[in-house]
């Protein structure tokens, strides 16, 4: 397969790949405390349900309960997601994909990956991809690192 540099595909240097995979190896710590921590909470809140007892509690508690538990469970979904996600960087960098952009063959810049480490399109080729399907209706969302490029 002699690949020559002229027809290689572009490619971050080892240490640009190194200062990645710390700043993901940080970001995924981070994001497995969170998962932690909301399944713990998740686990909280089911143990100290009161759905099987006496109608005591209000109306508006058991709503508010139940609200925070759909809250936890998205946030749950969402730290797996961002978990495989942040995975799936370290073993492009393991095989030497990591970086490049998978619609136009380009290096990524930096900054983006900084960012968004877990980025496998430019910004330019994230925007001329037609629409995605629409998510369940959340209003004010703000693109969350969670999200896929």
């Amino acid at each position: 397969m002699g690949n020559t540099p002229l027809t290689s595909k572009p490619r971050y240097s080892a240490a640009e790949l190194q200062e990645f995979e710390t700043l993901i190896h940080a970001k995924l710590a981070q994001a497995e405390e969170t998962l932690r921590l909301d399944k713990d909470s998740l686990m909280r809140l089911s143990a100290n349900s009161t759905d099987d007892t006496y109608l005591g509690q209000s109306e508006l508690e058991d709503g508010t309960a139940m609200m925070e538990r759909e809250d936890l469970t998205r946030s749950v979904v969402r730290q797996e997601k961002f978990i495989g996600q942040l995975k799936g960087a370290l073993g492009r960098i393991r095989t030497g994909d990591y970086g490049v952009c998978r619609a136009t063959g380009q290096l990524i810049p930096k900054e983006r990956l900084r960012l968004v480490p877990h980025a496998t399109l430019t910004v330019e080729a994230k925007n001329t991809r037609p629409e995605p399907r629409p998510e369940p209706k959340q209003t004010g969302r703000v693109q969350s690192e969670t999200e896929e490029d």
